[in-house]
Order: C-alpha cells, then sequence, then structure tokens
C-alpha cells in the first residue's frame, strides 16, 4: 500500500513537472537549500521514461510505410538520438553555467534538462497524427522530410521556450547562454541523420 501511494505521489510530481515547470524547478531547489526531503530518485526515471516512450512513438511513425524492422529501428533510435544529443550538452552547459557565475549545482541542471526533454517528447507524441496524417494522404519522401523538419522545429522551440523559462526562473539575474540550444539543435540533427531516421 505504501509502495502504491509513493508511485501515485511521484506521478503527481511528474504532471506538477510538466504543468508549471518554472514552479517545480524553483520548489525542487528552495526544498534542497532548506534542508527538506528532495525529490525520490524515481520522479527523475519516471521524466526520462516518458520522454522515452514518448520519442519512441513518434519515431515509430517516422517508419510507417516502410518495413517493420525499419519503424522499430526507427522507434529506437529516435529516443537514443534524442537522449544522446542532452547528454552530450549537458556537461557543457553545466561548465558554461559555472564559469559564468552560475550558483545551480549539477542535480538541479540536470533536474531543468529532464523537465525540458519530457515536455519536449509529449509535444512530439502530440505530433504523431500529423506526420501519420500527412503520410498517408501525401507520402512522398521530400514532402514526409519536410512535414517531420516542421515538427522537430516546432517542438524544438517549444522545448527552448521551457528550458529558457526554467532556467530564467531559477536564475532571474543571469543571462542565460542561447548559444547553448544551438549546440544541442546541431548535435541532435546530426545525430538523426547519422541514425537514418531523416531517411524516407
Amino acid at each position: 500500500m505504501n509502495w502504491t501511494h509513493e508511485m501515485r505521489s511521484n506521478v503527481r510530481e511528474v504532471g506538477a513537472a510538466l504543468r508549471e515547470p518554472e514552479a517545480f524547478a524553483l520548489r525542487w531547489r528552495e526544498q534542497g537549500e532548506a534542508g527538506v526531503e528532495p525529490l525520490s530518485p524515481v520522479v527523475f526515471l519516471l521524466l526520462a521514461l516518458t520522454a522515452v516512450l514518448c520519442t519512441s512513438a513518434y519515431g515509430l511513425t517516422m517508419g510507417f510505410g516502410q518495413s517493420a524492422g525499419v519503424m522499430i529501428a526507427k522507434g529506437i533510435n529516435a529516443p537514443l538520438a534524442a537522449g544522446l544529443a542532452w547528454l552530450i550538452s549537458l556537461p557543457t552547459l553545466y561548465i558554461i553555467n559555472s564559469l559564468s557565475g552560475s550558483k545551480l549545482d549539477l542535480p538541479t541542471t540536470t533536474l531543468a534538462a529532464l523537465i525540458t526533454v519530457s515536455f519536449g517528447a509529449l509535444a512530439m507524441l502530440a505530433s504523431v497524427p500529423i506526420n501519420w496524417f500527412f503520410k498517408v494522404a501525401v507520402g512522398t519522401p521530400g514532402f514526409t522530410l519536410f512535414i517531420n523538419l516542421v515538427v522537430f522545429t516546432g517542438v524544438g522551440l517549444s522545448m527552448s521556450d521551457v528550458f529558457v523559462r526554467v532556467m530564467k526562473g531559477l536564475e532571474p539575474d543571469r543571462t542565460f547562454p542561447a548559444l547553448w540550444l544551438g549546440l544541442v539543435a546541431a548535435i541532435g540533427s546530426e545525430l538523426f541523420h547519422l541514425l537514418g531516421l531523416f531517411e524516407f
């Protein structure tokens, strides 16, 4: 019974993180500073799982109309590419922040990134019907690529907005290094290309 209650509490925390990302991250930092018990590691795991499953679902639709093997491969490669892009870039963000006088620790920076990735993954999941519709209605490789690029651009912009708002909420007096977001986008695009996700 206790385990069930704790899991429900963790799921509620994830919902709060996705509904009000700035307030959630600020509460996490303030609780840590006050010595209150921090979030359960399960919350971090659930945020990561949300990102993986939603991105994987979109990846499957990127292989729609091709073989089942291609669909499965894209369902695996989509979260892999997105996850690697953020994992590769996150230390750079932490270093840049530290050098520029940020007081955020690594767990708080990681939480901000996880919230953003999960938010973006939900946006990708919401875009599945769009991708599917145009794949069925038009179906040409060039147009399918165009639709996917539009979706990724929209999701990327919304993620950028969420991430900047969270970082500004945590440290309102600091200027966020927006160039770093370009680094994430560049690495992510290269990984998506290398893993064949844009091959239709």
